[in-house]
């Protein structure tokens, strides 16, 4: 989440300079030569047809929606602002971890999660992040948050299996055929060094490196559980804006910081209620007993 942190940021610098269809698809291309390389260094085996029909629905959520849609509502919208948005991705990751996962977080998980969703609204509505009226921006934010939503609960799924590692990387070249085309019509003229390294950023860590650790941590402790981590981000982002760009960082966003720390504690506390009612045979999910734990492969 840490790494994540500043992919908002990152991609409102890259998009004042750079085609946003670029830095959305891009990004992905250069991640996709990266993992072809991880791959090749791993000797990783080829996933399997059933893992094979999963991967696109990972790419449909991490590699494009999600990077597409945030580049489009950035070119417009302040990253503070889509830090509002992105508020959501919790609640969604969980949701989706109940359809797609068969995860069934207890009841004091469920108020947790609400408690610190309401701290940081809270928090970004009197720092006056929150203003304005629905707009365009916000329903390409909405449909991110939906996509992405998706992508982590199924990309957390393929972990258990794949691992984390081999998750992104699998799920970047299923979206190459996508991707690159795209990336060779928007290649960009002329932009300053920030709009480079930005874009640099987005590739090797938001679209790579941090799926490594994020996917590994969803399939050992649970997608929903672990998703509300990301509680935690629009106040990293902010953060990050203090020491990068020299805004303040006031009382207000201390006293958010504790309050949603402490309700991501309640929530991975909340993890040993867990009922996980699924195990894979031949790499399908099926109904089954409860578990407290999932061993997963090496990320």
């Amino acid at each position: 989440m840490l790494a994540f942190s500043m992919s908002l940021p990152a991609t409102r610098v890259a998009v004042q300079e750079l085609d946003p269809w670029f830095v959305a698809f891009g990004r992905a291309v250069g991640a996709a030569v990266l993992a072809v390389l991880y791959l090749r260094v791993v000797k990783a085996p080829r996933p399997t047809r059933e893992q094979w029909r999963r991967l696109p629905i990972v790419a449909l959520g991490v590699v494009v929606g999600f990077p597409l849609f945030t580049s489009l509502a950035l070119t417009t919208s302040t990253s503070s602002h889509g830090a509002v948005v992105v508020t959501v991705l919790p609640a969604m990751t969980a949701v989706f971890a109940a359809i797609r996962a068969h995860e069934r977080p207890p009841l004091v998980f469920w108020l947790a999660s609400a408690g610190g969703l309401v701290a940081v609204l809270t928090f970004l509505i009197t720092s006056g992040a929150v203003h304005g009226a629905l707009t365009v921006s916000d329903l390409y934010l909405l449909a991110a948050v939906v996509l992405c939503g998706l992508g982590y609960a199924e990309g957390g799924v393929l972990a258990r299996e794949l691992g984390g590692a081999r998750t992104i990387c699998w799920a970047l070249l299923v979206a190459l055929p996508v991707t690159l085309p795209i990336t060779l019509v928007t290649l960009p003229g002329q932009a300053g060094p920030h709009s480079w390294a930005a874009f640099g950023y987005l590739t090797v860590i938001s679209m790579f490196l941090g799926f490594f650790a994020w996917y590994a941590g969803l399939a050992r402790g649970g997608i929903a559980t672990v998703g509300q981590i990301q509680l935690a981000q629009p106040v990293l982002t902010l953060v990050w804006s203090a020491l990068l760009l020299g805004e303040p960082v006031t009382p207000a966003s201390l006293v958010a910081a504790v309050v949603v720390l402490g309700c991501v504690v309640l929530t991975q506390r909340a993890r040993h209620g867990l009922r996980v009612s699924f195990h894979h045979r031949d790499g399908s999910l099926v109904a089954a007993p409860a578990a407290r734990s999932t061993r997963t492969p090496e990320a």
